[in-house]
């Protein structure tokens, strides 16, 4: 069914030919609606689904930013399809014609780069932070997308593909444009190891990617956990006007909103770190701890076990020492 419809994509712009015909083959229209919301004079954020990542969502389960400036857009993130990717530019043209000059990626999980492809001809720069590059070097991202390409049909399909970055970052980078000073921040290892944030100056504006999870259950996947709560500690003293995290609304009140992503961390590490230092089997320490205070936010059946396990597993390193 699948290559089929992909087939009948294809024969309809042989014969039609038109730049029309061809984005609408290489990026299946979504339906889901793709606002941008005002964060500030300068700033705008859409807000995805408070789920996974999903058919019933068409994969909009996380957020994308952009600032405009008087001399072009700087984006944060692109969502996690080549077509919420070509709605989210479609949303950014509502606000601005102005050029789109920079694409900031937080991290390379496909919630947050596979719009890339969508803004292949604006021009505009790539930055990832450099650890970026040994992921790439992997199998991971192929077989990802393999994933992505059964339980996202049709948004992703045959012809979506992995974008790499133009400019890999090792440190902190600082710019100019438009007038606006934006600061771009590694904060890995934390929920990757090469988790970016952007700060915009003189807004107050600070996109922090999956370092918050707001309204639903953190994915914890391989993350270092410990890394990742003592980024939010550092989070929190910067003081932002506004906080944008990659999922869930954003905060004016950094400390309170990063209390459930922080919370649930402490929690998962407290718990399996206890089981990790009784023996038990993971199955036993699972079936022991009493999820109630999760167990009704969004998310929690598709993340927790798998987070539990991979933070048991961590536990167990971390007590021998590795």
């Amino acid at each position: 069914m699948r290559a089929a419809r992909a087939w009948a994509l294809a024969a309809a712009c042989l014969v039609a030919a038109a730049p029309a015909c061809r984005a609408a083959a290489e990026f299946e229209p979504v339906t889901v609606q793709v606002v941008p919301r005002k964060l500030s004079a300068h700033a705008y954020f859409v807000q995805g689904d408070s789920g996974a990542a999903s058919v019933a969502n068409q994969g909009f389960n996380s957020n994308a930013g952009f600032v405009v400036t008087d001399e072009g857009v700087v984006v944060f993130d692109v969502l996690g399809t080549p077509a919420l990717g070509a709605q989210l530019l479609r949303s950014i043209r509502q606000v601005t014609d102005k050029p789109i000059r920079r694409i900031v990626v937080s991290h390379y999980h496909a919630d947050h780069f596979y719009g890339l492809q969508a803004f292949a001809g604006t021009g505009a720069e790539i930055w990832a932070q450099s650890l970026v590059r040994d992921y790439l070097a992997t199998d991971a991202p192929s077989a990802r997308l393999e994933e992505r390409r059964q339980s996202l049909f049709p948004w992703v399909n045959e012809t979506s593909r992995v974008v790499a970055p133009s400019r890999y970052l090792d440190g902190e980078a600082s710019f100019r444009l438009g007038g606006l000073t934006f600061h771009v921040i590694p904060v890995g290892p934390a929920h990757t190891p090469e988790d970016l944030m952007l700060l915009v100056e003189e807004d107050g504006v600070l996109f922090a990617g999956d370092l918050m999870f707001a309204g639903r259950v953190p994915f914890v996947g391989d993350a270092d956990s410990k890394s990742w709560l003592l980024a939010i500690e550092r989070l929190i003293q910067r003081k932002p006007k506004v906080l944008v995290g990659g999922h869930g609304p954003a905060s004016s009140d950094a400390p309170r909103d990063l209390a459930l992503t922080r919370d649930y961390l402490r929690f998962l590490r407290e718990e399996m770190g206890r089981a990790a230092q009784e023996m038990l089997s993971f199955d036993e320490a699972y079936a022991r701890t009493d999820w109630s205070r999760f167990r009704d936010i969004p998310a929690f059946e598709a993340a927790n076990r798998r987070n539990a396990y991979n933070t048991f597993l961590l536990m167990e390193k971390e007590a021998l020492g590795r």
